[in-house]
C-alpha cells in the first residue's frame, strides 16, 4: 500500500479524479480525519472536507508508478 496527499478543491477535479482512478482495478481509499471512504465513490468524496489536502491510500503492490503518473495533477 502507498499513501499520497492529493487536493480535490473543485467539482471538475473530483469528476476527473474519479474517472482517472476507475481505470485501475486496485482499491483506493480517501482518508480525511477519522473518515475513510472509497475513492471511486463521487458521492463519498463530496461528503469530505475538500478545502484541505486528503490522504489517498493506494492498495497495490505493483503498478503504483503507473497510478502515480495518472495522479500527478492531483498530488500536493
Amino acid at each position: 500500500m502507498k499513501t499520497v496527499k492529493i487536493s480535490l478543491n473543485s467539482i471538475d477535479k473530483v469528476k476527473s479524479f474519479v474517472n482517472d482512478i476507475t481505470k485501475f482495478d486496485y482499491d483506493f481509499d480517501l482518508v480525511s480525519g477519522r473518515y475513510v471512504i472509497d475513492a471511486k465513490s463521487i458521492m463519498g468524496i463530496f461528503s469530505l472536507d475538500l478545502s484541505k489536502p486528503i490522504d489517498l491510500n493506494i492498495h497495490a503492490d505493483a503498478g503504483v508508478d503507473e497510478v502515480l503518473e495518472v495522479l500527478k495533477p492531483y498530488l500536493v
